[in-house]
């Protein structure tokens, strides 16, 4: 299987078990994940009311650049960058694209 084909359903599989992971805590807001294959985005969405405050937040983006998984944000307590190793993706393909690049290098993840 393609590289790209094979991230693009390891990503969706993952974002999915977030989603529902996430909608269990909700109070009055849904998580939704947003999928995009043509242009490499993976995104999850928390929109609704949570008690007298508006919410609209991106816990969780992904984009497929390439070959590879760059974490744009990630808002979780463990990591999307375990889920993602746990999957079987190398974190040679795994770029943390939310830190800043003169400190990737320190990452143990790929520099991209």
């Amino acid at each position: 299987m393609d590289t790209r084909l094979k991230y693009q359903d390891i990503i969706k599989n993952i974002l999915q078990q977030h989603s529902d992971y996430r909608a269990t805590l909700a109070d009055g807001y849904q998580s939704q994940v947003l999928f995009d294959d043509e242009r490499g985005q993976y995104i999850i969405l928390d929109i609704g009311w949570n008690g007298d405050r508006y919410l609209h937040a991106t816990p969780i983006h992904l984009s497929l650049i390439g070959n590879k998984i760059w974490i744009q944000c990630d808002d979780t307590e463990e990591g999307i960058a375990t889920d993602l190793i746990e999957a079987g993706v190398p974190k040679t393909d795994i770029v943390l694209g939310f830190r800043h690049p003169k400190v990737r290098q320190y990452t143990g993840f790929a520099l991209a």
